[in-house]
């Protein structure tokens, strides 16, 4: 594992700083290479469903607050393994590092603890990220040059944008576990992303809920199809009230 270490400057009186001023090295500011991802065979098939019907196979948990959208091409669909920054609210320092250690192909996931006070990304963070072959960002948080991260190209997500720019100086935290508009994500699960929502599929379980999609898919076209043609009934909301001896009264 990688870990940055803050050298203080030659001459610099720390005297009459206060311990707790310092970045400690290791739980909040350390560096780790991505590790194990799913196959992309996997990633592909996840991209093929929509995101409530992931939601739903996750038991709707994994959804991430709808304030966290697309805010550069309407439509966008993204599905990708996430690579995960924490930052301090307002800072980047960490963002700039995940240039350097994100993979081709992720897509970066800022935890900005859905600060309203700064960015923490923008247009030349953007277009670096384009260059390494990021697929995209998703910030739980604000970032700014909007207009100039449209003309890029890079799909952005965020809660919104602001001209107020970040600060460079730490801590932070990459490829450890984060919070994305209420959801933890870890380094690893795949992020899908669509104009319905955003959710996030675990690691561990995205092969065997990719065959579980797979394996509702007909039923789910065949209801869908079924419900279109007003072809459905509501007995199953009569007994469900009636377990629950719900009272239905009739009219007048």
């Amino acid at each position: 594992m990688d870990v940055i270490v803050v050298d203080t400057p030659a001459g610099t009186d720390v005297s009459q700083r206060p311990r707790s001023a310092e970045l400690h090295p290791g739980p909040g500011f350390r560096v780790r290479a991505g590790g194990d991802a799913p196959d992309h065979a996997v990633i592909d098939g996840l991209g093929g469903f929509a995101t409530p019907d992931i939601s739903d196979l996750l038991n709707r948990l994994y959804a991430v607050d709808a304030e966290i959208r697309c805010l550069t091409e309407p439509g966008t669909s993204i599905c990708a393994v996430a690579c995960t920054v924490k930052v301090f609210p307002g800072d980047n320092l960490m963002v700039h590092k995940s240039l350097d250690i994100a993979r081709p192909g992720e897509v970066v996931v800022v935890d900005a603890a859905a600060s309203r006070r700064n960015a923490v990304l923008g247009d030349l963070i953007c277009a670096k990220a384009k260059h390494r072959g990021i697929a995209a960002f998703i910030v739980d948080g604000l970032v700014r040059d909007l207009p100039a991260v449209r003309e890029i190209g890079l799909p952005v997500f965020a809660r919104g944008t602001t001209p107020v720019g970040p600060l460079h100086r730490g801590p932070g935290e990459i490829n450890y576990p984060v919070v994305c508009g209420g959801v933890v994500t870890n380094p690893g699960d795949i992020v899908v992303a669509d104009e319905a929502g955003m959710v996030v599929v675990p690691y561990g379980i995205a092969a065997d809920l990719l065959a579980r999609l797979r394996a509702d898919r007909e039923r789910l076209e065949q209801y869908t199809a079924d419900v279109r043609r007003g072809e459905f009934d509501n007995v199953w909301v009569d007994r469900l009230l009636g377990e629950h001896g719900c009272p239905t009264e009739p009219a007048g």
